[in-house]
């Protein structure tokens, strides 16, 4: 519902007395009077534009529970995190986004000068280590990145896989590993390995991994799945799409999840996240959005649906996956991964990218 002024014309009836030489006579006259009158009117909902970065079939489902719940209507615009930053920051202060709900921190990081600064009260509800010390975006739901493995080929993980990813520069490994390295969750992980080790030992761990013929696959979805297939014995990918693969084939799915016990880049948790366009002409409903991602129900979606870890106090995560205290995590600060080009550059360089 608006106030809305509104400008009415009513006609009134006047009699006024007219002279006719010795004789006076009254006639009627209409006279229209305007009266101006603030009344309520309702007033369909702006839409909002959301770039999205992660694939519908993930976010599809519950972006329409947020419209259906607010009545607020959503036009989505879907493709890579990376391909979806490069065009906010082509389309500048013109673009029509209102949102961007990235698959990863270095995604935001991209375009962080383009983002409106979040209330504390969304911030606030996520661990400080999920956000931008900015509060220009926050993070929705987390995923860990592991190593994927096949069950035939590596039947006791402890003892026949490395417990760090630089490991697998090791020959032994020829022909056997597989990695998406166009996907964005990878380029975050590549970048965290250049603050962490430094560019010549992340440039040595790339060129190690071309050198052993990593096969290579579009996203993380393939990976896992010729790790099950066994057309590769291990992968590096974010863990929840295993979980989708297992719900649909049962545990006979032969492919399982490492989390590398030493930390390191190849033990960091990524968050997917959200972040309101300066130029949105439609920052309520876009703050409404991303409050809606982070309520319960949408994180117990997450949880439960996606198979990736809630960040919202007193949600629970799916009983699949371990608790995140029990993981080592690397030293490192999430929100400083957006040098993306830095990292496709040496990614390049080293051959993983044509």
């Amino acid at each position: 519902m608006k106030n809305l002024i509104i400008s009415i014309a009513i006609a009134t009836m006047a009699l006024f007395a007219i002279a006719c030489g010795s004789t006076e006579t009254e006639i009627e006259v209409i006279k229209e009077i305007e009266i101006t009158k603030e009344i309520e009117v309702p007033v369909a909902p702006k839409s909002l534009v959301i770039y999205s970065g992660r694939k519908e079939s993930l976010v599809g489902p519950i972006i329409t529970q947020f419209s259906e719940a607010t009545g607020i209507p959503v036009e989505v615009k879907y493709g890579k995190t990376s391909a979806m930053a490069a065009t906010l920051l082509e389309e500048g202060g013109k673009t029509p986004a209102d949102v961007f709900f990235a698959q990863d921190p270095g995604g935001l990081g991209a375009v962080e000068s383009m983002l409106a600064t979040l209330p504390a009260n969304i911030t606030d509800l996520v661990p400080a280590w999920a956000d931008s010390p900015d509060r220009k975006w926050t993070g929705i739901s987390g995923r860990a990145r592991v190593v994927v493995y096949n069950t035939d080929a590596i039947s006791d993980p402890a003892t026949q896989l490395p417990d760090n990813i630089y490991d697998f520069i090791d020959p032994k490994w020829k022909g056997k590993i597989g990695w998406p390295p166009t996907n964005s969750s990878f380029h975050a992980m590549v970048t965290g390995m250049r603050q962490i080790w430094g560019e010549e030992k992340t440039r040595t761990w790339l060129e190690g991994i071309v050198a052993n013929g990593a096969n290579v696959y579009a996203k993380n979805t393939p990976t896992v799945e010729a790790a099950g297939a066994g057309e590769i014995e291990v992968g590096f990918v974010n863990h929840y799409y295993l979980h989708r693969f297992i719900a649909a084939n049962t545990e006979s799915f032969k492919a399982r999840n490492y989390f590398l016990p030493s930390g390191g880049p190849g033990s960091v948790v990524l968050v997917a996240g959200a972040g309101v366009l300066q130029e949105s002409d439609n920052k309520d409903g876009a703050e409404a959005f991303i409050r809606f991602m982070l309520s319960k129900p949408a994180q117990a979606y997450f949880a439960n649906e996606t198979y990736e870890y809630p960040l919202v106090e007193g949600v629970k995560k799916n009983h699949l996956l371990p608790d995140l205290d029990t993981l080592n995590l690397p030293d490192i600060d999430i929100s400083d991964l957006g040098d993306i080009a830095a990292t496709q550059k040496l990614l390049q360089e080293t051959g993983a990218l044509p």
